[in-house]
């Protein structure tokens, strides 16, 4: 089992989200394509957002970014990005 889950990390996500608004992620499809960006990102040198002593590969520490409000996902239409 995943820890975090994909229902715990697009909780996260639409965290911020007014009541009545679209959420910015509504599939766990977002959550892998951002997660995967920002671990390429990881692997080609940038640092990461958060400590690493408990994460030693970029995707975990991706997910712990996205998990802990390090890494936001925007919604653009149908692309979705993060920053």
């Amino acid at each position: 089992m995943l820890h975090p889950s994909y229902g715990d990390l697009m909780n996260v996500v639409n965290a911020d989200v007014q009541e009545g608004d679209a959420p910015i992620v509504n599939s766990r499809y977002s959550i892998v394509l951002a997660t995967a960006k920002r671990a390429r990102q990881i692997v080609d040198g940038a640092d990461p957002m958060i400590e690493t002593d408990e994460y030693d590969k970029p995707l975990s520490i991706a997910v712990e970014e996205l998990y802990n409000g390090k890494l936001k996902i925007e919604s653009h239409d149908q692309d979705d990005s993060f920053v």
